[in-house]
């Protein structure tokens, strides 16, 4: 039997459509996930201030390089101020913002079983040495310090490992491959359960300094990644950087 249809009814069937069409054309987008290329000593820290974005962790010297080669990324975060400054001079990212600060710390597997109690004992030599390699901004601070010190010499002196970012130094001295190794403070702070802590006189300290900035892509909207940028900046986003040991510089 064949269903009769009102010509009201016909009419509202009509239209459904066109209505369904009307909304979806004007519901607002879905957000852009921002992605933010960041130096390996912020994986713990970013996430806490904004666990929204996708994340990629490495070197910064790596991620610079990436960037250079087209690399999605919509924010930069690096270590120190030299990758940041580079993209920034060729075009490729906004004016750099510094937002945190650190200190290097020699590290030792918590057993620290060749006992030792200061960087200077590795001048005893015939240790295994982690270090990040000279072109990640950990290699080049912890070559800065050596210097400083006068103990440039125990990279000849021990067995040293070049790593490839401080994640890297980290692991390999907390599963004992390694019986030393310089990192970050923060580094050693987010694992201290699994490391032993030698501090670096202050006067020996290089400025070790982490700036942001938004990457400019062929059209990319840099909205989001300011916006992003913001957050890490907020009075939020310092107090949980100095949480997890950053130092902040002044606000500007």
């Amino acid at each position: 039997m064949r269903t009769q249809v009102s010509p009201r009814h016909a009419r509202r069937l009509a239209v459904a459509p066109v209505l369904v069409l009307a909304i979806a054309l004007t519901a607002p987008a879905p957000a852009h996930a921002v992605t933010v290329y960041a130096a390996a000593s912020l994986s713990t820290a970013f996430p806490r201030i904004d666990g929204s974005p996708k994340y990629n962790f490495a070197g910064s010297n790596q991620l610079q390089l990436q960037i250079e080669r087209g690399a999605p990324a919509d924010v930069f975060a690096s270590a120190s101020p030299a990758e940041a400054q580079a993209l920034f001079r060729a075009g490729r990212c906004t004016r750099p913002v510094t937002f945190a600060t650190n200190v290097l710390a020699m590290i030792t597997p918590r057993a620290n079983r060749a006992r030792l109690r200061s960087v200077f004992d590795l001048r005893r030599g015939r240790r295994r040495v982690a270090v990040g390699s000279a072109g990640v901004p950990i290699g080049a601070y912890t070559r800065q310090i050596l210097a400083r010190m006068a103990l440039s010499s125990i990279l000849r002196t021990n067995t040293v490992s070049q790593e490839p970012n401080v994640s890297s130094v980290v692991s390999k001295v907390a599963l004992g491959s390694a019986d030393a190794g310089f990192a970050y403070f923060t580094d050693w702070r987010a694992a201290r359960s699994r490391l032993g802590l030698i501090r670096v006189p202050a006067r020996f300290q290089p400025p070790v300094r982490y700036q942001l900035c938004a990457v400019r892509r062929a059209g990319a909207d840099t909205r989001p990644a300011g916006d992003f940028i913001s957050r890490v900046r907020s009075t939020r986003g310092r107090r949980i950087l100095r949480s997890f040991g950053f130092g902040l510089p002044p606000r500007g």
